[in-house]
């Protein structure tokens, strides 16, 4: 063989082995997709209410958040709260968010599972999310003044119950030092302080501002300025509680909505609450899955912790006064109920 056929054969070589190396790293490049698109395909029911606090579910969907972690998040929505928690704890649905009442805690007392996950609203010091409320002019001034009057709340054993024993004993009083008024519903609270039925009202944004702009009702206290409270939550079922893998990427989806929330509607400058570079569509999101209009949902946008932390302290706090008022059968482990790890790995796997 002469020296050009030599020098053709060699070419001929190095650029067949070229060429195979090539396949082999685009071959291997494609045999490695992304993780999450490997991890288990998994259908989640969420347990809901059209309420502006369930604004990181209505992000994560809208978004697409629960599908980047390959997790079909379908919600079914309720009309009430409890039903919500029942229906976790019997495995209906997956995942339940809503209200931290005593109802719930006396399902776990009588032996019924769910685990508390995530925040999902709280009372934070420097946000207006719950209050109470005097008539625009009535005499009295302060809390302390409240012994012996009528306070309006929802139900007994509601959220709002527990906001006003705890605000009463805060300022030195009791609840047998004052009249409760179950009222059912917040349209009930807002006609009962409008026609002076009641002396004070325990209320929720957006209808605090409702009720300041047209002049029957005054601010006395913001709930959350005198106290953290964690209202509500993300329950999990017992059998999602159990599945660690598909229970971290829905809460890793979680807390990438609960971030894109606050950044768009609870960031603050100055001490003020400033919109956000996504503030308008966060508001658009929540007013298409609230049925409410835009300018009512920015009046009242809840607190939530950015990665979407539960406030566990609280929960045992919680319970030691329902148990303390009776309102729950007995005490319970909180231990039992609270599961913060889930989330703590999540939002470990999902960085800053």
């Amino acid at each position: 063989m002469n020296k050009s056929a030599n020098l053709l054969l060699s070419t001929i070589l190095a650029l067949s082995l070229t060429l195979v190396g090539c396949g082999k790293t685009e071959g291997d490049n494609a045999a490695a997709p992304n993780a999450n698109q490997t991890a288990e395909a998994a259908s989640v029911q969420i347990g809901m209410l059209k309420l502006t606090s369930s604004a990181p579910l209505f992000i994560g969907i809208e978004k697409g958040f629960f599908k980047e972690e390959n997790i079909d998040a379908q919600p079914k929505w309720f009309e009430a709260a409890q039903p919500i928690a029942v229906a976790t704890a019997a495995g209906s649905v997956d995942v339940g968010a809503t209200g931290i009442t005593a109802s719930l805690y006396n399902m776990v007392a009588g032996g019924q599972k769910l685990v508390i996950v995530a925040d999902k609203g709280r009372e934070q010091q420097g946000y207006s999310s719950s209050a109470l409320l005097f008539p625009s002019d009535s005499p009295l001034k302060s809390i302390e003044e409240l012994k012996g009057k009528k306070i309006g709340i929802t139900q007994t054993g509601s959220t709002y119950h527990y906001m006003a024993g705890r605000l009463l004993e805060k300022h030195g009083l009791g609840l047998q030092d004052v009249e409760l008024i179950p009222l059912n519903s917040i349209k009930g609270l807002m006609e009962a302080l409008k026609s002076k039925q009641v002396d004070a009202i325990l209320l929720n944004e957006p209808n605090i501002s409702t009720v300041v702009e047209e002049g029957y009702g005054k601010v006395i206290a913001q709930i959350g300025d005198e106290m953290d409270y964690q209202t509500s939550g993300i329950f999990f079922s017992p059998k999602l509680a159990d599945n660690k893998d598909v229970a971290e990427r829905f809460l890793k989806a979680y807390a990438k909505s609960t971030r894109y929330y606050y950044d768009a509607v609870l960031t603050k400058k100055d001490g003020k609450i400033v919109p956000g570079a996504n503030y308008d569509e966060v508001v658009s999101i929540i007013a298409k899955y609230t049925d409410q209009e835009p300018d009512l949902i920015k009046k009242g946008l809840p607190y939530m912790d950015r990665d979407g932390k539960l406030l566990e302290s609280d929960i045992k706090t919680q319970v030691d006064w329902y148990a303390k008022e009776k309102l729950i059968d007995k005490a319970i482990d909180t231990k039992e109920i609270v599961n913060t790890q889930l989330l703590d790995d999540a939002v470990q796997k999902l960085g800053k």
